[in-house]
């Protein structure tokens, strides 16, 4: 029979609340579940670049009668990332103890941090919009979005020769959204049927011009009269989120730490006493980097 320690307890609560730490930070990401993410267990600091490969291109050749085929040396792509954020959410609980007696105060505690560091991703993968330069932006600034702006943006895409196959993402602020399941075409039963009631009903936009639409509150906005809104159309290999571990801290210095990790995603929780507070504080962090993977799979969608 195990004997219950000190240390055991320590150890418990921290993985009790890594376990809830997770798959709540996923919930609230948009553009963290849209783009490609680059997670390996390995330890990395910040400051540290990850080189995520990139397919090349190669071309078909007609291989006549008699003929040889013709070797091709394609170049690997290579989009350089850099572990440049060390996003990191913490708070202290009094007694401890009451959190492995009601689960429901972890959830009040940990709610607010996670959304601090979802807030924080969401808002540096947004923010990449004026690195997409491959393709001319489409709409224009302080003019609400159209069907016909819609159908530009697909077309841009599908011009950059994105896979067909690839699923299509269309992020945008809270007016654009508004203003999307307003076009009667797609907000009405007898047009657009079942999705159409859905927009009307329970305010969902759904899918528009091969295109799963999606809002989020950290769409970036610039200028001053008119307001320019830079939502983004992509496709998922636009854009690259890495995620690495953060090491253990020292044995020995009273902290104990856990990792909480779920599809290509993972994040440390470290439990440390605090005397000045008498208080058990914890540090929910994660080390990331965001940057463009490929340039021509993304366009800018302006209103």
């Amino acid at each position: 029979m195990a004997i219950i320690t000190s240390a055991n307890i320590a150890s418990a609560i921290v993985k009790l609340v890594a376990v809830d730490a997770l798959p709540a930070l996923m919930g609230n990401l948009v553009m963290g579940n849209l783009v490609n993410r680059d997670y390996e267990p390995t330890l990395a600091q910040a400051g540290d670049t990850v080189n995520v490969p990139i397919p090349p291109t190669l071309v078909a050749n007609n291989l006549a009668e008699g003929g040889t085929v013709q070797t091709q040396n394609p170049s690997l792509g290579n989009a350089q990332i850099v572990l440049n954020t060390h996003a990191e959410a913490t708070f202290q609980i009094p007694d401890v103890t009451k959190v492995l007696a009601v689960p429901d105060l972890l959830r009040i505690y940990m709610q607010p941090a996670v959304v601090a560091l979802a807030e924080r991703i969401e808002a540096d993968l947004l923010n990449l919009y004026s690195q997409f330069s491959a393709n001319t932006p489409v709409g224009v600034a302080g003019t609400p979005l159209t069907e016909n702006i819609i159908d530009l943006a697909e077309s841009s895409l599908f011009t950059a020769k994105v896979p067909a196959s690839a699923a299509k993402y269309l992020v945008v602020a809270s007016d654009a959204y508004s203003t999307l399941r307003q076009i009667p075409r797609f907000s009405e039963y007898d047009t657009a049927g079942d999705a159409g009631l859905r927009a009307l009903i329970e305010g969902s936009v759904g899918k528009i011009k091969d295109f799963f639409v999606f809002r989020s509150q950290f769409v970036p906005k610039t200028g001053a009269s008119p307001v320019a809104t830079h939502n983004l159309a992509f496709a998922k290999n636009a854009l690259g989120l890495v995620v690495r571990r953060l090491p253990q801290p020292i044995p020995g210095t009273g902290a104990i730490a856990e990792y909480a990790e779920l599809g290509n995603f993972g994040m440390r929780v470290t439990m440390s006493y605090q005397p000045n507070t008498l208080a058990q504080q914890f540090t929910v962090d994660v080390l990331y980097g965001c940057g463009v993977l490929r340039n021509n799979h993304a366009v800018q969608v302006n209103s």
